[in-house]
């Protein structure tokens, strides 16, 4: 792998950070340089959280240039719009098909972007734009706040990385009463992907 950058986002809750240290540490064990900063805002109030995860031979800078994400992987469907001029010309965008209204949302002071709108927004840069039922599917396994896990289970597919070291690195982030259920969801994402629904 030459370089890879991915900008992950998401809201506050949605185990963001969590998500970009387990790809920062996966990244790490199998040798590659790594760089990462999070920016968390008003996170604790659902607010935007946003990290920047840059992996090469050799990595300068934590920081991602506009334009030149080759991944935006993001946790709720606005903040995949609101981040989409970071992806670069052809790159990929997986999006967790989950609507979380910010507060001038619910207050009725602006509308949140439709389906068509957000894609229409990412269409601008890439015609690699996939979305996933992360939320329902964690629901449906028991465990809505294994989101983040299912989601990297899709995105396991895009990134050079073993099998054994994203199960290695999960097991090492998590409580071992929540290693079953957090395996169970990492696979049920990449099942996603093995069925061709991203």
């Amino acid at each position: 792998m030459k370089k890879l950058d991915l900008l992950i986002t998401g809201v506050g809750g949605q185990g963001v950070v969590l998500a970009s240290d387990i790809i920062g540490e996966a990244a790490l064990a199998e040798g590659y340089d790594v760089k990462k900063t999070d920016t968390l805002g008003m996170a604790q109030r659902g607010g935007s959280v946003v990290s920047n995860l840059r992996i090469a031979e050799k990595v300068w800078s934590p920081l991602i240039t506009e334009g030149e994400a080759d991944i935006l992987f993001a946790f709720e469907k606005l903040e995949a719009a609101r981040w989409g001029y970071y992806l670069k010309p052809g790159g990929i965008a997986i999006i967790n098909n989950h609507a979380q209204p910010p507060l001038a949302v619910s207050l009725g002071k602006t509308a949140y972007p439709t389906d068509t709108e957000v894609t229409a927004i990412l269409k601008q840069r890439t015609d690699r734009v996939y979305f996933i039922d992360g939320t329902k599917l964690a629901q449906e396994l028991g465990n809505v706040r294994t989101v983040n896990i299912l989601m990297l289970g899709c995105l396991s597919h895009f990134l050079p990385l073993k099998l054994e070291t994203w199960r290695e690195v999960i097991a090492r982030y998590l409580p071992e009463k929540l290693h079953t259920i957090n395996m169970t969801a990492f696979d049920r994402g990449r099942k996603e992907v093995r069925d061709g629904h991203l």
